[in-house]
């Protein structure tokens, strides 16, 4: 007999059928009512049993974390809460879950906490709300392959091994193949890179938008989905050492029409995660519903998670300069009040999250999109205004988050990029295959780069980015 899924039994409507349906136990109560979940959705299904016609010994083995196999007829439900359920003719114990053990782990059916859980990250998507969470992320993860390639976009794999640094922050895992303690030495008394696997320093990559530039002068528009490497002692709620990005670049798109791209991506997504996760995010809304009313009134957010992505998904994206910005910033009842943690006094301040989520939640109550940022706080990569200050350089601001999106329109122009380059010590030898785009046959073209975990922690309404991806890691672990 074909297996069904908990989830196509649910939403079916052909009672009185026989089915075959595979799962773990979630709870099993009065020897009679099982409550099965097979990943499939954040519902169980209920599988009556017929207890006195049932083998004692095999009642015995139908515990929680159990996986079992159940033949029966799908019929109409008499209880509350369900709107089907299975009336079993067999039971077959796939793989037993000894009672003792499961009672150390998070399968305990009882509230845990997510540090807990993160201790016992191989089990914790057999949780409501990790499996909702990992479905929520699976289908923002298709949602972004399915909007670039109905939009005409090639997606391009770029290295994870690579020897430039993209961001010139210096925050790179090196990769070698010298044994610890054992590389050799140049004549400097400096490890001799020439003899190591790759004949030169190598490191993670850090972003794969520079080679995506190359393929966009080639290819008109291209985007990479892949994992990036930061090697930032950061313990915080927002950072991980290894997280995924997503980084179209576009040849012959301007500022604006980088703006346009971002935000158009950003409501497709959204929008097919409320069209297609009802259910998983219903749940994690009251998930976040009984946590706030932990919190103290000035805490709590404003809106619920459904309607946070309803907000960002039907409004327009206020587009403000940095100029106008720090005007805003520098006159606001908390700069003056002394409330902000990073006061705001002059022009070319890099902006925090605080003030970021000022101007999206108090200010203007809507996305916004910030653009011409001073040059000196941003890549070298980002063309240079006629102003000779500001770059053209653009932030997606999320309420709640802060930064959702950074991008910009890139230097096209190969002097001026020389020119950047050197006033940071970046050598042309190390990016000669980069500068080689401008040689040849030059145009003006835009990217950005969205970490997917962010949109995945604004999406679900977890307030920690360690509990949106499968396996966390972050300095000091590297579990599992």
């Amino acid at each position: 007999m074909k297996t069904s899924s908990v989830k196509e039994l649910l939403a079916s409507e052909k009672f009185l059928q026989e089915v075959n349906v595979k799962g773990w136990v979630r709870a099993f109560r009065s020897n009679r009512f099982i409550q099965l979940n097979d990943g499939s959705t954040i519902n169980n299904i209920q599988c009556v049993v017929d207890f006195e016609n049932t083998d004692e010994a095999l009642l015995k083995r139908i515990t929680t974390g159990a996986a079992i196999s159940v033949n029966g007829t799908l019929v109409e439900s008499q209880g509350k809460g369900q709107s089907v359920e299975i009336q079993v003719t067999n039971v077959e114990i796939l793989g037993d879950a000894d009672p003792d053990e499961v009672s150390k782990t998070i399968l305990q059916p009882k509230r845990h906490s997510l540090e807990f859980l993160r201790q016992q990250a191989h089990l914790r998507v057999r949780t409501n709300t990790f499996s909702a969470v990992m479905r929520v992320r699976s289908a923002l993860s298709f949602a972004v392959h399915q909007y670039f390639q109905q939009n005409g976009f090639y997606y391009v794999n770029t290295p994870i091994i690579t020897g430039s640094d993209a961001e010139g922050a210096g925050e790179m895992f090196r990769v070698t193949n010298f044994e610890a303690n054992k590389a050799p030495l140049n004549e400097e008394g400096q490890i001799d890179y020439t003899q190591d696997f790759f004949g030169k320093q190598t490191n993670l990559t850090v972003s794969g938008q520079l080679e995506a530039e190359t393929y966009a002068m080639g290819l008109g528009k291209v985007y990479t989905f892949g994992p990036t490497f930061r090697a930032e002692n950061s313990n915080t709620t927002r950072h991980l050492a290894e997280f995924w990005m997503i980084e179209p670049e576009v040849a012959f798109n301007d500022l604006d029409a980088n703006m346009d791209l971002s935000e158009d991506f950003i409501k497709y997504v959204l929008q097919y995660v409320l069209d297609n996760c009802p259910d998983d995010l219903n749940f994690l809304e009251n998930r976040l519903l009984q946590e706030e009313k932990t919190k103290p009134q000035a805490e709590r957010s404003e809106m619920s998670l459904i309607e946070k992505i309803k907000f960002v998904v039907d409004n327009n994206f206020k587009r403000v300069s940095y100029t106008e910005a720090i005007d805003i910033l520098r006159n606001s009842k908390p700069n003056k009040k002394k409330k902000f943690q990073f006061p705001i006094d002059e022009w070319g301040a890099d902006l925090q999250s605080e003030h970021e989520r000022y101007l999206v939640e108090k200010h203007f109550k809507c996305p916004v999109i910030l653009f011409d940022y001073p040059a000196k706080i941003k890549a070298f990569y980002m063309r240079l205004n006629e102003d000779g200050k500001t770059v053209r350089a653009m932030d997606v601001l999320f309420p709640g988050i802060g930064e959702m999106v950074g991008g910009s329109q890139r230097e096209e122009r190969l002097d001026v990029l020389k020119e950047k380059m050197a006033a940071l010590d970046i050598e042309e030898e190390e990016l000669w295959w980069y500068l080689d785009t401008r040689k040849f046959g030059t145009a003006v073209h835009s990217g950005f780069g969205l970490g997917f975990e962010r949109l995945v922690l604004f999406t679900t309404g977890m307030g920690n980015i360690r509990d949106v991806i499968p396996f966390p890691r972050t300095p000091q672990n590297a579990e599992f």
